[in-house]
């Protein structure tokens, strides 16, 4: 089978990469260009890549992860398995830790961001994807509530259509993949953005970063975001901020944040987000 091409506007800097870590919004495409699921196959390894799925935030997850196998196994991967982790037990079986050992990507699913977390927190199987992803000898990549958990901290629910308060959002911990950022997903499509400042407010130190269906934050390993897909990425960087009422309101009043900084980037930006500074 021919390998999977990538179609990106800056194709200079995805193969100057080494390793990734693809924080997707949602929804991508899984149909016709494929493009964020044909990067992560190429971040992967291509025709030679290995490739595991994780679909345990799901409610079905034989269901979904079928459907990423046959989607991988198309674009011609050599080897995939799908590890079908539903209690924690689960999340220590030698077999699952022998097959992490040997794969070059891994594939979190969407579904329920809870649940992925109470299944894989602190268990052998994340700490050893984790340390495989920080030597940089395998791509990952996450969906959705797969996105979700990049960071330590983690939104877990909450609304949409209010401004900014501490009602609006649920805050539990995520598994720290990328500890620095604090990602809300479906993002516009949604109307999230109210969500994602009342969540930045209580962690201002953290990198926002709000996701669009069909859209990917490329976290390459020289510090850099690029964006992939259709949609938009809006960054919410707190650090100069000289005022918030946070500390001070209630759960339902209304959240000041003065001198906040925000970005809307789309296909082809790209953002050094430990510089926290766009990429000419």
């Amino acid at each position: 089978m021919p390998k999977t091409e990538i179609q990106n506007r800056n194709p200079d800097h995805l193969q100057a990469a080494k390793s990734a870590i693809l924080v997707i919004g949602g929804a991508e495409d899984k149909v016709y260009g494929k493009e964020i699921l044909s990067s992560f196959f190429q971040f992967s390894g291509g025709n030679e890549a290995v490739i595991g799925i994780i679909p345990s935030a799901s409610r079905e997850p034989s269901l979904i992860g079928e459907r990423y196998y046959r989607i991988f196994a198309d674009m011609g991967a050599q080897k995939i398995k799908v590890l079908d982790i539903r209690d924690r037990d689960q999340a220590s079986a030698q077999e699952h830790l022998d097959f992490i050992e040997g794969c070059t990507g891994i594939f979190l699913t969407g579904g329920d961001q809870l649940r992925l977390c109470a299944l894989l927190a602190d268990t052998p199987v994340i700490k050893r994807i984790l340390a495989r992803v920080r030597a940089k000898e395998i791509a990952l990549a996450g969906t959705s509530a797969g996105a979700a958990v990049m960071g330590y901290q983690m939104i877990a629910g909450g609304s949409s259509g209010e401004c900014p308060n501490r009602d609006l959002v649920d805050l539990d911990f995520g598994l720290g993949i990328i500890p620095g950022v604090l990602v809300d997903q479906h993002f516009y499509n949604r109307n999230r953005l109210a969500r994602l400042l009342s969540a930045i407010s209580a962690f201002p130190q953290l990198l926002g970063i709000g996701i669009d269906e069909d859209t990917c934050a490329m976290f390459s390993d020289d510090d850099r975001i690029t964006v992939l897909g259709k949609g938009t990425l809006t960054i919410l960087d707190a650090q100069a901020i000289t005022h918030t009422n946070y500390p001070q309101v209630t759960a339902s009043e209304p959240i000041k944040i003065h001198n906040l900084k925000l970005h809307l980037l789309s296909h082809g930006d790209v953002y050094d987000w430990q510089k926290r500074q766009l990429v000419n």
